[in-house]
C-alpha cells in the first residue's frame, strides 16, 4: 500500500448507522475486501443473529481462516455489514471477545492469536489508529459500538469518506497517513 494513503476510521453507536457507513463505502467502491470491521461477539449477536460461533474461524488456524476470509468476504451475498457478521465471514480473536472483518481480519488470521497479545488497543494501533483513538474505540466496542475503517484511495477520497462519517454519527472519526 502506498504511504501517502489515508486511512479513515470512526465507530458507530447503533446498527442503523453502522450498516448505513458500510452500504456507503460499498457504494463508493471498497469492496469487503477493504473494508475494517470491529465488533464485539455480544454487538454480533444482538445485532446480527442469536448464533454467536455460527460461522466463525478460530485463528489458531491461519490456514483455514485467510481462505475463509479471503474466499468468504468476496463472495458475500449482498454487500451489508449484516450479511458479513450473520455469515461469518469474520476472524474471532479468542480472549478479546472481538469478530473481525476486512483486511484487518486477514492479518490476524495470518499472524495467528499472537498477534493480539497488546490486547485491543495493541491491535487497533498496530491497525495505525493513534492510541487515544483507541482506547476510545475499545471502549465503544465494549459497549455495543461497530469500529468501521478503510484506506482511502485519495486525500479528496479521505475527506468525503470522513465527512460521511461524522454525517452519520461517527465518533472519534480519524483520518492519517498508518
Amino acid at each position: 500500500m502506498a504511504s501517502n494513503q489515508q486511512m479513515v476510521s470512526g465507530v458507530f453507536r447503533d446498527r442503523v448507522n453502522a450498516d448505513s457507513a458500510f452500504d456507503w463505502l460499498h457504494s463508493n467502491g471498497y469492496t469487503e475486501n477493504e473494508i475494517n470491521v470491529l465488533m464485539s461477539d455480544k454487538t454480533r449477536a444482538s445485532y446480527y443473529g442469536h448464533e454467536p460461533n455460527k460461522g466463525k474461524v478460530d485463528t489458531a488456524s491461519a490456514a483455514t481462516a485467510g481462505t475463509a476470509v479471503g474466499g468468504a468476504i468476496g463472495t458475500a451475498v449482498g454487500a451489508t455489514l449484516a450479511a458479513i457478521a450473520a455469515i461469518g465471514t469474520s476472524v474471532a480473536l479468542p480472549g478479546f471477545g472481538l469478530i473481525v472483518a476486512g483486511p484487518l481480519a486477514a492479518a490476524f488470521a495470518g499472524a495467528g492469536a499472537g498477534a493480539v497479545t497488546g490486547g485491543v488497543i495493541g491491535a487497533l494501533v498496530g491497525w495505525g489508529i493513534p492510541e487515544d483513538n483507541a482506547r476510545a474505540y475499545q471502549e465503544a466496542l465494549q459497549h455495543g459500538g461497530v469500529v468501521i475503517g478503510v484506506r482511502a484511495r485519495s486525500n479528496e477520497e479521505a475527506s468525503r469518506i470522513k465527512r460521511r462519517f461524522e454525517e452519520l454519527h461517527g465518533e472519534d472519526v480519524i483520518s492519517c497517513s498508518c
